[in-house]
């Protein structure tokens, strides 16, 4: 699963993922500094797989990860090509959620695209460059169906009912996103286009250090435009990120983050906000050999949850055997637990819950 790092050129983008990824991507004072996008496997930070690891000792822990992508910054004109624009909306299309980065922070000597200082248009510049292309592509989609819905094809009707819709949202500037759809129309007739604006969206609000804890006036702007778009906002110092990861010790970067009044770096609140948004959860397993977290998507089956380990686990799946967390934690290993008869048999049709510590039983 894929997050997409977006904004426009020198916002922060490549520094941020510098941070979520140590991939060292090229950053640098000038717009267009990333052309071809940049990807790193980004580990998910999560305190319950510290914990397992501390009650069953095991050779190696293996934590979930996300990819990211730095996407070469957008500019106005995208929509039909300027600055490469196909290519970095092609970039932006194989991704399956966004990380829209917003300059939330006045320096004299970080020059801005547009000369000054203004997240609400930054965020209007990008979202229009990213509804238009979503725009052509509806357009094309419903002068094909339209053609069918005139003979009187129902399904083609209701199809074309659908885009015409999503068309009248984007042409008044309205990501799909916030349009209103019903789920069964969303999953026949929007999801097949992929449309940009319809991928789940989180803003990161790049502000300097004095801002890191409590955010600033842009971001309240920011906080009150999105309101209404089903979208996450989060803030953090993406420069003063950059210098706690320079830091070599754990020690030093945890003093560092105390003395700005951080309990720990907002690069893994966004990589946590990243697996969220890509609808994502975790179940474990843990034995002496690892203590491994197992990403699925929320509301996955137990069925669905073994096949991620590997398909003939899925195909042959029999029962799972299902520990909560927390009573994993609180008596203190699997043996109590089953002693206190806190082990649960489940099914196939069981839903895997967050945190859920799993062993499956099946036959191929």
């Amino acid at each position: 699963m894929k997050a997409g790092i977006v904004g426009l050129p020198n916002v922060g983008k490549s520094t941020l993922f510098n941070c979520l990824s140590n991939a060292k991507a090229q950053s640098a004072n000038f717009p267009f500094c990333t052309i071809e996008p940049n990807i790193g496997v980004v580990n998910v930070p999560d305190h319950r797989l510290e914990n397992l690891e501390n009650l069953v000792n095991p050779q190696q822990v293996i934590p979930a990860t996300v990819e990211i992508v730095d996407i070469a910054g957008l500019v106005k004109g995208a929509s039909k090509g300027e600055g490469l624009g196909n290519q970095f909306l092609g970039n932006i299309r194989e991704t399956d959620a966004i990380l829209h980065v917003l300059r939330c922070f006045d320096n004299d000597n970080v020059v801005h695209v547009d000369g000054s200082v203004d997240p609400i248009r930054d965020k209007e510049t990008i979202d229009i460059e990213l509804q238009l292309k979503d725009l052509e592509s509806v357009e094309k989609k419903l002068d094909k169906v339209s053609r069918s819905a005139k003979t009187g094809n129902k399904e083609a009707q209701k199809e074309a009912a659908v885009l015409s819709t999503l068309k009248s949202g984007l042409e008044a500037g309205t990501s799909v996103r916030a349009i209103s759809v019903g789920e069964d129309d969303f999953r026949d007739y929007v999801k097949p286009l992929q449309l940009i604006t319809a991928k789940p969206v989180l803003y990161v609000c790049n502000v300097d250090e004095a801002a890191a804890v409590s955010g600033n006036d842009y971001v309240e702007k920011v906080k009150t435009m999105v309101a209404d778009e089903n979208a996450e906002v989060l803030y953090l110092a993406v420069g003063t990120e950059a210098d706690i990861t320079e830091l070599e010790t754990y020690e030093e970067r945890q003093m560092f983050l105390e003395d700005l009044g951080l309990s720990e770096p907002g690069s893994a609140k966004l990589i946590r906000g990243a697996y969220t948004l890509l609808n994502l959860e975790t179940y474990f397993t843990a034995g002496e050999k690892e203590v491994k977290a197992w990403t699925i998507k929320k509301g996955a089956t137990a069925p669905q949850a073994a096949g991620v380990i590997h398909t003939d686990f899925e195909k042959g799946f029999i029962r799972a055997e299902v520990i909560a967390y927390d009573d994993y934690i609180s008596l203190g290993s699997e043996q109590k637990v089953k002693e206190a008869g806190k082990m649960r048999v489940e099914g196939k049709e069981y839903i895997v819950k967050d945190g859920d510590v799993m062993h499956f039983r099946f036959n191929v």
